[in-house]
């Protein structure tokens, strides 16, 4: 493949989510309109979570090339007139809430955090279907029940709900902060 000119790299392998969404905000900010950035990750996560961001904030998702260890994603900045305002998910719950809610009936917890992720530790009764696979795999999840959607930290778990919302799902909420700090049972797989 020709290499893929960029105009500035963003070295953001070793971290994880949602360090490369956070640093790729502050670095697209510095660029000018129709520069390309170069996001150089090794969190596979990073696949659906940047390509995700890009689009919500209506950058430009070029694509994204893997070589060796490193996903190299390319990310075009838009103009004034192109970028539309970064929108969250309006309905969250704390921790705590979610402890209560996961006493009723009718309530399915999502897990979108990657396999390896969710295999060293992931609430009990919670569905693993990671960011990247959720909108090929939206019949899995009933939509007559509430639906809590858990990640690391309320990144990607945020980006989920607003895509189950779109998709036409009623009752769905966000876990804020989620597993980062959950201190509730924790189930390990594998």
């Amino acid at each position: 493949m020709t290499e893929i000119k960029a105009d500035h790299v963003l070295d953001s392998k070793g971290m994880a989510c949602p360090m490369p969404v956070v640093k790729t905000r502050k670095e697209i900010d510095q660029l000018e309109p129709g520069k390309v950035l170069l996001v150089e990750a090794t969190d596979p996560g990073s696949k659906a979570d940047l390509k995700a961001w890009s689009e919500r904030g209506g950058h430009q998702y070029l694509g994204v090339v893997e070589e060796d260890d490193v996903i190299k994603h390319y990310i075009r900045k838009a103009s004034s007139d192109e970028v539309s305002e970064e929108t969250t998910h309006e309905n969250k719950v704390n921790n705590e809430q979610l402890k209560q809610k996961l006493t009723a009936e009718n309530v399915t917890l999502v897990d979108v955090r990657e396999p390896a992720e969710y295999a060293f530790g992931h609430i009990p009764t919670a569905v693993s279907i990671p960011f990247g696979e959720l909108e090929a795999r939206l019949n899995e999840i009933e939509k007559d029940q509430e639906v809590y959607v858990v990640c690391r930290t309320g990144s990607r778990s945020d980006l989920a709900a607003q895509l189950l919302t779109e998709k036409g799902f009623e009752n769905v909420y966000n876990v804020v902060p989620g597993m980062s700090t959950w201190d509730g049972d924790v189930e390990r797989s594998g």
